[in-house]
């Protein structure tokens, strides 16, 4: 006999809860299609907060530290 643990020994393996995934607008249980939202309408609101600016990246630069396309400066501005 070898000293490999047994993988099917229920006594050395830890203890894992899972649980089901909730949506993380509203809590309400996950639906595959809409995943990780509950469903079309949180999915919706989700993204219109993204369109009107509602979710913003924390930076440093202020507004005429930014460069155009293609990380260039921006050849209009002196």
């Amino acid at each position: 006999m070898s000293d490999e643990a047994d993988p099917t020994d229920s006594s050395k393996l830890s203890q894992v809860r899972v649980t089901a995934a909730k949506c993380v607008r509203c809590g309400q249980p996950v639906q595959p299609r809409f995943r990780p939202f509950c469903g079309q309408r949180c999915a919706d609101i989700d993204l219109g907060k993204w369109f009107t600016g509602g979710y913003k990246v924390a930076t440093d630069e202020g507004p005429d530290q930014h460069s155009g396309p293609g990380g260039e400066e921006d050849p209009e501005k002196p």
